[in-house]
């Protein structure tokens, strides 16, 4: 059994000496953990400005939106631009799809690595009246580095765009244009390695022996003599060891990092950041917090999280997107589930967590239309991405249902036609975005595990009663109906809670009748894949009663 230490009230009565003799004298139990034993999260509340903090950050909670540049919008002016799409390079019409093709042997890439379909930063800022109706407070740019696939995963040149999507000064433009709306916009750093084309690379190949050759991982051991990321000829790596790579991408004050954090960009998703390792992320993510105080470095970590921060601000959190399908897809049940992603936040801490992205879908993994073609255990998934901690990470199409499996077919030109207010997928996107917005805890407050046998069962919770929420999931094909026991002694008893999701499966909120809290204990209904997400009743006092008058 486990004891635990009097409240404040108790230790008043007890008295300072009472309480001394208490915990250091022996009468009160000292516990000790062993490994195996999950200590529980503590039922505090952090003081007020801790939250203010969170808010006041950018980072924390944001609603980020993909964009794969070529295949957003397209270009307002194709004909000047014919010239770059030369062969073996293929332009695609719009309402062409994506399909994989084969090796060509000369270039050392796929041939659906160079079907192009002609977006660019220009026609990108033309329609970001949508990305901001949606409610995203951040654009996130796959890389625009000179490359020379559609992808530019290949730099040739970190510091130049490629002509295909624009300039720098389209850089400047699009950041000028995004922080006016009060957006910022984050870009795709990949700095593990660059293109076999890289005229660096090219000298490197050439004189091994040369300073070019000291960038790269040159010796007869590796095919075509040089180290290549994942074995992939056109991916060569590069030697971070060497300190002048270091100095170019991000150290100096003229950097590739510090550069572009300088015209106007606020922050680097890192490719493939488990590649760089823990100690040269530190010195990077440093830089970048230098040249521009609050700026964000995420990072592609396929891990779990744990360890990567502070090296990093955040990650993609491609550990929980593993978790939620595996949850949906019935092979993991809710209880072991909840646990994991309570050890998730005990291990990594809540603030890093919040700057965190939460994915489900992006350029390499499959929709998650098509990956979870069924709409219940989709928007159950969807749900949760909106509601852990995190910042959820929203790829182009996902708002109106756009499907496409493994690599290419998930990298489709952008569905305009289907971008109307009355398409199902979009209400209930713009619905999570609003839940979000909407309610303070979502965005920046702390997660409480709630006991539960069948469903999953959280709450999310700042300094303020009234921003309370508890998020209520039954990943099951049957309807559940639980008590479960809140942990939070400020929510009155006999006091309602209202539905802040409409959800489909649900009646309108205003219609539903108000779940009551019991003593601490709620009795609640959940459909199959359905979710629940309730937050407190709190009248103004000023207006009459409520038990919550004395209430922070």
């Amino acid at each position: 059994m486990l004891l635990r230490s009097p409240g404040w009230k108790g230790r008043a009565l007890l008295g300072s000496m009472a309480w001394m003799l208490l915990c250091g004298g022996g009468l009160w139990p000292q516990v000790s953990w062993s490994q195996s034993t999950v200590p529980p999260t503590p039922v505090t509340r952090l003081p007020a400005d801790t939250y203010t903090a969170r808010e006041q950050d950018w980072r924390n909670g944001a609603i980020v939106y993909q964009v794969l540049v070529d295949r957003f919008a397209p270009s307002a002016d194709l004909v000047a631009k014919q010239h770059l799409y030369a062969p073996p390079k293929i332009l695609r019409r719009w309402d062409e799809v994506p399909k994989a093709g084969h090796f060509v042997e000369q270039a050392q890439v796929w041939s659906h690595e160079i079907d192009f379909w002609g977006g660019d930063l220009n026609s990108l800022r033309g329609r970001l009246d949508h990305v901001q109706r949606l409610g995203a407070t951040v654009l996130y740019l796959n890389p625009i580095h000179l490359g020379y696939t559609n992808h530019k995963y290949d730099s040739l040149d970190f510091k130049a765009v490629s002509p295909e999507f624009g300039t720098r000064e389209d850089v400047k433009a699009l950041a000028r244009d995004l922080h006016q709306r009060g957006m910022k916009l984050v870009l795709d750093g990949v700095f593990n390695h660059m293109g076999r084309q890289a005229p660096r690379f090219v000298h490197a190949q050439r004189d091994p022996s040369s300073e070019a050759g000291r960038w790269f991982v040159m010796g007869p051991q590796h095919k075509g003599g040089a180290r290549t990321w994942k074995d992939v000829q056109n991916l060569p790596e590069l030697n971070l060891e060497h300190r002048p790579v270091r100095e170019h991408l991000w150290l100096a004050k003229d950097s590739v990092v510090r550069g572009y954090l300088r015209d106007g960009v606020d922050g680097w998703r890192l490719d493939t950041a488990y590649e760089l390792g823990p100690a040269y992320l530190a010195e990077l993510t440093q830089a970048a917090h230098a040249e521009k105080r609050g700026s964000l470095v995420v990072g592609e970590i396929v891990n779990h999280p744990s360890g990567w921060m502070p090296a990093m601000d955040a990650v993609m959190n491609f550990h929980w997107r593993t978790l939620l399908l595996k949850l949906v897809s019935g092979e993991l049940a809710s209880a072991p589930a909840a646990r994991m992603i309570e050890r998730t936040v005990q291990d990594v801490g809540i603030e890093p967590l919040l700057k965190s992205w939460v994915l489900l879908d992006n350029h390499d993994v499959q929709r998650i239309a098509t990956e979870i073609p069924h709409e219940g255990r989709r928007r159950l998934a969807q749900a949760l991405q909106f509601t852990l901690p995190g910042s959820p990470n929203l790829y182009y199409g996902s708002e109106v249902g756009m499907t496409g499996g493994w690599d290419p077919a998930q990298r489709g030109p952008m569905r305009w036609d289907l971008v109307h207010d009355e398409h199902p997928e979009m209400q209930w996107i713009t619905g999570l975005i609003k839940l979000r917005q909407d309610n303070r805890a979502l965005r920046v407050g702390d997660f409480r595990l709630l006991d539960t046998r069948h469903l999953l069962a959280f709450e999310r919770h700042t300094n303020r009663v009234a921003d309370t929420v508890l998020v209520l999931a039954n990943a099951s094909d049957q309807s559940v109906t639980e008590t479960v026991a809140l942990r939070n002694g400020m929510l009155m008893d006999d006091a309602p809670l209202r539905e802040a999701l409409n959800a489909p499966h649900l009646p309108p909120p205003k219609t539903q009748a108000p779940t009551k809290v019991g003593a601490g204990f709620i009795t609640v209904t959940l459909p199959p894949w359905g979710v629940r997400v309730l937050t407190p009743v709190v009248p103004d006092a000023k207006q009459g009663y409520s038990v919550y008058k004395r209430i922070p």
